[in-house]
């Protein structure tokens, strides 16, 4: 900060773009409240109350077989929970990582990502800008369905059979489950679970994932429950 920020602080920015959190990623709960006290910081440094758009952790290291905790998870979480900061945004890139390189070589994309959100909410443009985020869940008997935000052009899995959801019942014990999009819902189920109480979605370092709104933005990573993780208290 003393070196590469404070000497740029006399000058005028329009906002920041910011791609980090892979360092913190074993501290993930600590970042909760470490990034947005970052963000609130700069903005008093400059005084104004500039665009912050950030990018959510990419998906990399290997593909697990059966869900697990995992701390880019949680890091990823806390990124998703600094969205209730105003004038804030956050690139999902789930879908573009790759597992032996910590740093995706598509960066094009990111960036496009990070430009829709500038176009639609620095420069007022009528545009989609953010992937589905989750917003609530309902439990109907076997099943629970999902309802997210930022489906006005639908939900969709590329033609393909819905993957990356966990579900879990009372003993907190995660298995794979069977997903359908219901319009712009979400319903989640698994044959083996009668009374399901918890979902998670694309839940690991490296997860399996394809869910999309019609413009073709992945939804982010998300859990239904709040469950201590494995980064509690580090």
């Amino acid at each position: 900060f003393n070196a590469m920020i404070n000497p740029i602080i006399p000058f005028t920015i329009k906002g920041v773009i910011w791609d980090q959190g892979e360092s913190n990623a074993d501290r993930a709960f600590q970042y909760r409240e470490l990034f947005p006290l970052l963000i609130k910081d700069w903005r008093q440094k400059w005084n104004i109350n500039f665009p912050f758009y950030f990018v959510q952790l990419a998906n990399y290291t290997a593909v697990l077989d059966e869900p697990a905790q995992a701390s880019w998870a949680e890091l990823r979480e806390a990124q998703l929970q600094t969205l209730h900061l105003e004038n804030t945004g956050m690139a999902v890139t789930i879908d573009i990582g790759e597992t032996n390189d910590i740093h995706p070589k598509n960066k094009q994309e990111v960036g496009r990502r990070l430009s829709l959100i500038a176009r639609a909410n620095a420069y007022n443009e009528k545009i989609e800008f953010s992937g589905p985020i989750y917003d609530s869940y309902i439990i109907e008997g076997s099943t629970i369905r999902i309802k997210f935000k930022n489906t006005e052009s639908g939900l969709k899995s590329g033609g393909l059979t819905l993957t990356g959801f966990a579900i879990a019942g009372l003993d907190h014990k995660f298995q794979w489950a069977e997903a359908k999009i219901n319009g712009d819902e979400v319903i989640v189920s698994c044959k083996d679970l009668v009374n399901p109480i918890a979902v998670r979605y694309a839940w690991a370092q490296n997860p399996i994932c394809n869910l999309f709104n019609g413009v073709g933005l992945p939804a982010s990573p998300f859990r239904t429950d709040d469950w201590q993780g494995i980064t509690f208290g580090k």
